[in-house]
């Protein structure tokens, strides 16, 4: 049985590699010269279970008023005339029940250690290295309501086998020392010390290169026009190439991994997505010759930003912005980055070597992905992951393949056809 993959980021790469397993044959389709180049390429670089808390909470909505229109701030919300963006924008704010944000967590958070566990197996079978690390992850507080609020939350996690635990700044300066220098401005920490960090381009093209070499094909400079479909079924996908033109590919199966731009492709089925790009922004530095950058990978609770050691380079990513398909970079965004990083760590980085990137992460209102079959009998979909792809991506291939081959996946969660 042929199964024909959109899209060869994390999700589509790893979906890849289980359906090859499972004994399909399998060809991947990407606009990109290389799998991980778009929302993949240069994330925060963490496998982070322990922050399955979705965006949607009781508390979002006033901090979202409070960060309306401030171009620095944590998750900027850009008004638009896009029916798209207010229909997801009023299912976020039902997701922000108590009832429904206890719920994303449980999906969330099995999800992220069936992941997270199918990740060190394939790293352990493939040898795959990525500048990985997993010394766990400390997300430091600066506030003491916000800090006795994580370690309500950390109490929650643990009741959902997520082993994360709240410590004293005197812990977390003996976990990383390089928080040494905040002093009493610190006021706690949380320690997720099963979770691990790496960075997901590197694992992402690694893979696919074995996958190649087991025989999965990959079809790169390919840009996906649209989903044909006849009967009640998808018969083809239509794609335009250099070499070649335009063309009707076929499969018996078609597997939907496009991120942000899935429901793009999905509306002229009839079939509705929740899912909107929230763009999010990295800058990377180098760290060579430098001293006094964490080795732990650190979320900074303030800012809503991440700090990841990647070999000799500092990854420092997050903000999420409501705006659209626009890829362009905000230089006041990206300046904070950098700005709110030198702060903590002075003179740790080179910032003359400062590379800004900045991708779509395809979030739904709930944070939690959509996987499974669609209504269409013969396509599948893995996507919407939000900002947690790195995190949830192996495990959502892995899911993915055995939905497709028929057998059920050994985790509790809400997949879609089931």
């Amino acid at each position: 049985m042929r199964v024909l993959i959109l899209g060869a980021g994390i999700t589509g790469v790893s979906s890849a590699w289980f359906l090859r397993e499972a004994g399909f044959e399998v060809t991947v389709l990407d606009r990109q010269p290389e799998a991980a180049l778009e929302t993949s390429f240069a994330n925060g670089g963490q496998i982070s279970v322990s922050q399955s808390e979705p965006w949607a909470n009781p508390d979002a909505p006033l901090k979202v008023l409070k960060w309306l229109w401030h171009d620095d701030s944590p998750l900027l919300f850009r008004p638009r005339f896009d029916l798209r963006q207010w229909a997801w924008g009023a299912q976020f704010l039902r997701e922000c029940l108590p009832s429904r944000t206890t719920r994303n967590i449980v999906q969330m958070v099995n999800l992220g250690l069936y992941s997270r566990t199918t990740l060190q197996a394939l790293r352990a079978s493939a040898g795959i290295q990525y500048d990985q690390s997993s010394r766990g992850i400390l997300q430091i507080f600066f506030d003491q309501q916000a800090f006795d609020a994580a370690a309500e939350a950390s109490a929650l996690m643990r009741q959902f086998q997520c082993n994360r635990e709240a410590i004293t700044r005197e812990r977390a300066v003996e976990l990383e020392p390089a928080l040494a220098m905040l002093g009493s401005r610190l006021a706690g920490a949380t320690w997720a010390q099963d979770d691990e960090s790496g960075d997901a381009r590197l694992f992402t093209q690694s893979l696919a290169r074995l996958a190649a070499d087991r025989g999965v094909e990959f079809q790169f400079n390919t840009c996906i026009r649209a989903l044909l479909s006849e009967g009640g079924e998808i018969s083809g996908v239509r794609v335009r190439t250099c070499e070649s033109g335009e063309q009707v590919l076929k499969a018996d199966v078609y597997l939907l991994c496009m991120g942000s731009y899935s429901p793009l492709l999905a509306a002229p089925l009839g079939l509705y997505l929740p899912i909107y790009p929230t763009k999010g922004y990295s800058a990377t530095m180098s760290t060579e010759g430098y001293e006094g950058a964490p080795s732990v990978s650190i979320t900074d609770d303030a800012m809503k930003m991440v700090y990841t050691r990647l070999g000799d380079r500092i990854r420092i990513a997050g903000t999420a912005e409501l705006d659209g398909y626009s890829t362009e970079l905000n230089p006041v965004r990206c300046q904070a980055l950098i700005k709110r990083y030198f702060e903590l760590f002075p003179n740790s980085a080179d910032p003359n070597s400062v590379q800004f990137w900045t991708g779509l992460r395809p979030s739904t209102p709930s944070n939690v992905p959509l996987i499974g079959r669609s209504r269409i009998p013969n396509l599948y979909l893995n996507t919407g992951h939000g900002t947690l792809g790195w995190t949830e991506g192996p495990g959502s291939g892995k899911a993915v393949a055995e939905l497709i081959a028929g057998r059920k996946p050994e985790l509790d969660f809400s997949f879609l056809g089931t």
